[in-house]
């Protein structure tokens, strides 16, 4: 052999994707993608699978296989998403379905007994690969899950999963796992049938050998499961019950869930070999949506996000214990996440017990909960409060590197709260405040260390809601700000940086879209049409449901924070002040737009409160189109947004969509408010404000970077 043969042997060893090692008489397969700190299944894996294939068809002696991966904390995460970028049409798009169908189908017509041997996420192509398998186990490790989530990128399952995956584990749990994207923990997935076995990771390799070396029995289904899917009347009832459910959710805007139920229910009526081939097509027709463009466009910004670990050159600093100011709702949420999520040692500090008790309480409620969910143990759950503690001094701060500051907005009062930390803390720490409007430089007047004060803006409820908002201000060190974001991603958050000005980004996106909701209630739209237009649209809740969750006396108090900065289009409505003075706060006192609380009528869901419409001197009646309604607030909202992006409040057209979408909840088929533009196109925008200025006033004039856009022919991506 020559020395550039035996190069070329080299480097296609090290090229190499899948490795066949023999243990006696199995075969041990083992995936291991070169340069990638996860296995992703890639189109050009087809040839090297193929090959080895055929070398184990070939080879007599083997009587049974092993699929691993090579990689320590995780099986396959799913197909790269990237290569579905390249497709230009639905056909190319479909016949990678095809190739991996063929693939799968290949590996489910083995002779051999195949087991996959799964320790890590499992999820995507994936599952896929591991149900075309005869058999799987799986490690107990709380890092194992296993799922389909596909339709959170607006897909279906395209290599065999929505076949195979009814077929392992009965049809009323495939399409619960496939339409939510649920993934689901070792335990669970042994109790469903997906695994054969649980076993600690020391033994995963042994135990999947020796489960090759058996011939592995066909599940059987129970008497439940054949109503279901057995006959055509339970598959009728089912499909019916499921969609209905679907639509209820989607409001059509996600089509990946409706083609599932398609393709799921051919195969169910027609065999495989038709599921598969309607699989192919819908996967295919799926990839070239605007909505799958769309959640893919919000999959890779915050994939990329992640990856991003320091801000302007500054690098983190050793976070060990954290502080908390204040044990309300936000206080006991932020402690929440940081001990649960960050398992951090929590301090909260509050003036009275009640404070504290509250925090302690609301942990407590949803730890239980994951203990009844079999999410966690007894013992778990009392490591991870035990993290959380509380006082009403300053005792245990003299350890703390972060303190983050959850009081009134009261600028006074967060000054305060800066020169008791700065005497009670060590000297390097850091200073966050949770505020929602108030400015972070105004908060670091007359500070000690202003280099280390930063706004760090959580959304409630803290467990919850993904996004966090980083403020820094003119004299933040970036090593604060570099510290802050490790410590929010560590807490399970998706942070965004944004410029200290009135309301942040996301507040000042919101303002005029709630401030149109208002207004149009002003003009006699009933409550109820105004929320369920938006929620139509694609918004979770509907605007003045969104009120009453924040608070009308928060709005009042941040809208002339906004107007008096920004200008007079933030000026909000008289609505908003006349339903505080007569004491309604929204949700948190029980009487807002809506009613929460009524002892006499026994209430135990809200209702719209009919005493508004006398109180605002209108009457009520439905007369907009639903589009009008909903159009009315977006324009404003995206007109805001690309204003705050002109101004540097947000670095980015991708940090603007995350914050839109992870913040308030912008419909996530859209991509986010930059996204959306892109995708309807600027012009179209341009002339729907036009069309709106021209009926409802100047407020809807497009601002002079959206028609400068058009004149020059340029778009967000």
């Amino acid at each position: 052999m020559t020395q550039e043969t035996t190069k070329a042997a080299a480097q296609k060893l090290l090229a190499t994707s899948f490795r066949l090692t023999r243990h006696d008489d199995i075969g041990v397969i083992t995936i291991d993608v070169p340069n990638e700190r996860v296995n992703t299944l890639k189109a050009s894996f087809v040839d090297e699978i193929t090959e080895l294939l055929d070398e184990i068809t070939q080879d007599k002696h083997l009587k049974g296989l092993v699929i691993c991966s090579g990689k320590p904390d995780s099986f396959i995460v799913g197909a790269d998403v990237h290569m579905l970028a390249a497709c230009s049409s639905a056909e190319q798009a479909q016949a990678l379905s095809v190739a991996g169908q063929e693939v799968f189908n290949r590996l489910a017509s083995l002779k051999k007994p195949l087991i996959a041997a799964i320790h890590g996420p499992c999820l995507g192509g994936g599952l896929e690969l591991a149900l075309a398998c005869h058999g799987r186990v799986c490690t107990e490790d709380d890092r194992t899950r296993l799922g389909l989530p596909e339709t959170q990128l607006g897909l279906i399952p395209g290599s065999g999963g929505t076949q195979r995956l009814p077929q392992t584990v009965g049809l009323a749990r495939a399409l619960d796992m496939m339409l939510t994207g649920k993934q689901l923990r070792p335990k669970q997935a042994r109790k469903a049938g997906l695994v054969d076995d649980v076993v600690p990771h020391s033994i995963l390799l042994d135990t999947a050998i020796k489960l090759a070396r058996q011939t592995i029995p066909q599940p059987k289904r129970d008497w439940q499961e054949w109503l279901l899917s057995g006959n055509a009347l339970g598959r009728k009832l089912a499909f019916e019950k499921t969609q209905a459910k679907v639509l209820k959710k989607t409001r059509s805007h996600y089509p990946a869930q409706e083609q599932l139920l398609k393709v799921v229910k051919v195969g169910l009526e027609q065999g495989i070999t038709a599921g598969l081939a309607a699989e192919a097509q819908a996967f295919g027709e799926l990839v070239m949506s605007v909505e799958s463009q769309a959640l893919r466009h919000l999959f890779f910004a915050t994939t990329e996000m992640k990856k991003e670990r320091q801000w302007q050159g500054g690098k983190p600093h050793t976070v060990h214990r954290v502080g908390v100011l204040g044990g309300g709702l936000m206080g006991g949420g932020i402690a929440f996440v940081t001990a649960t999520k960050a398992e951090l040692p929590v301090r909260i500090k509050d003036v009275a017990h009640h404070g504290i008790k509250q925090a302690m309480a609301s942990a407590h409620g949803l730890l239980a909960d994951k203990v009844k969910k079999r999410h966690l143990t007894q013992p778990q759950m009392q490591h991870q409060l035990g993290r959380i503690t509380g006082t009403l001094n300053y005792s245990g701060f003299e350890r703390v590197d972060v303190v983050i500051e959850a009081v009134f907005e009261d600028i006074e009062l967060k000054q305060q709260m800066v020169a008791e930390i700065a005497e009670q803390c060590p000297q390097h720490t850091i200073f966050a405040s949770n505020t929602s409007s108030l400015p972070i430089h105004k908060i670091a007047e007359g500070a000690a260390r202003p280099e280390q004060i930063v706004g760090l803006h959580y959304f409630s409820p803290v467990p919850k809601m993904p996004l966090v908002e980083i403020i820094p201000h003119a004299n933040t060190a970036p090593n604060t700000v570099a510290t802050v974001l490790s410590l929010a991603r560590a807490q399970g958050k998706t942070p965004i940086v944004v410029q200290d000005t009135a309301g942040f980004y996301v507040n000042r996106i919101l303002a005029p879209y709630l401030n149109e909701a208002a207004r149009v209630l002003l003009e006699g739209e009933p409550i109820e049409a105004i929320d369920r237009a938006l929620v139509d649209y694609g918004f979770p809740v509907g605007p003045l449901t969104l009120l009453d969750e924040v608070g009308l006396d928060v709005a009042v108090k941040i809208a002339p924070i906004l107007e008096a900065e920004l200008g007079e289009r933030f000026k909000a409505p008289e609505a908003f002040a006349t339903l505080l003075e007569q004491g309604r706060k929204g949700k948190k006192n029980g009487r807002g737009f809506y009613r929460y609380r009524d002892e006499k009528a026994k209430l135990t869901k809200k209702r719209v409160d009919e005493s508004v419409y006398k109180q605002l001197g209108i009457k009520p009646h439905a007369r907009l189109p639903a589009q009008e309604v909903a159009e009315r607030c977006m324009l404003l909202m995206l007109n805001e947004a690309a204003l705050a992006l002109e101004e540097g409040v947000v670095a980015s057209a991708r940090d603007g969509d995350i914050g839109a979408v992870f913040g308030i909840g912008f419909p996530p088929y859209m991509g986010g408010p930059f996204n959306y533009m892109h995708q309807v196109g600027l012009p179209h925008i341009v002339d729907k404000m036009r069309e709106y200025a021209h009926k409802y006033g100047a407020r809807f004039m497009p601002c002079a970077v959206l028609c400068q856009m058009v004149e020059e022919g340029r778009s967000y991506y």
